[in-house]
């Protein structure tokens, strides 16, 4: 699936020209990339898929309550740095972040590849990261494709939400944070290569309109 309103030239021409020169320089050691996005996981059914020749119900759990994960992956080491709560997040959660970035004293420059969502791409945002000079660098619109958390989420409702039941908010975050603080240990090996720096590109891709 493609975005509509995903643009393939513009995509092509930022990997090529920021995001990869960005990146070679972090696999040498001259430079630390993260990706930046937010997950909302609400507390609903999660479903996988089963054959069956007679209907099976299932529960489901009650009420729309979300665990917001706010996350920084490494490109190269993909290590995961997290600003999480159960309102919402804004752009003083996105500078909650920048300070943990920061307090990790690095060495090398610091950049950040980030969407375009009003929290993230503000005055303050701006202004925090600026003292903390950490380079911000946002995506095209409409490119999921290129940021490469979104993968990492996508890990994370396969391990510990689909087909799964929770009774009780606690444990449904429960199980999501277990999920997160094992992805550089129990699942390093799966999640070293699902983030790989390899981008899908839909510059040749036919168009269909559905």
């Amino acid at each position: 699936m493609i975005p509509a309103k995903a643009d393939p030239d513009k995509q092509k021409a930022y990997l090529e020209n920021e995001m990869l020169p960005r990146i070679n320089e972090a696999k040498a050691g001259k430079r630390a990339v993260f990706f930046v996005d937010a997950a909302h996981f609400v507390l609903a059914p999660f479903l996988g898929f089963l054959w069956s020749l007679t209907r099976i119900f299932i529960k489901a759990p009650a009420g729309r309550k979300r665990f917001n994960v706010l996350g920084a992956l490494n490109a190269v080491t993909h290590e995961l740095i997290t600003v999480t709560n159960d309102s919402y997040i804004n752009a003083q959660s996105v500078c909650e972040l920048l300070q943990k970035l920061s307090q990790l004293n690095i060495g090398i420059p610091i950049t950040l590849f980030l969407d375009n969502a009003r929290y993230q791409k503000c005055a303050l945002v701006s202004q925090v990261a600026n003292a903390l000079q950490i380079e911000l660098c946002y995506l095209p619109a409409y490119s999921p494709n290129l940021n490469l958390i979104e993968r990492l989420w996508k890990f994370v409702k396969k391990k510990s939400l689909y087909s799964k039941y929770y009774s009780e908010f606690t444990t449904f975050k429960t199980a999501i944070s277990d999920c997160l603080k094992q992805t550089h240990s129990t699942y390093k090996l799966e999640l070293d290569s699902l983030l790989s720096c390899n981008f899908q590109n839909f510059e040749k891709a036919q168009l269909l309109t559905v």
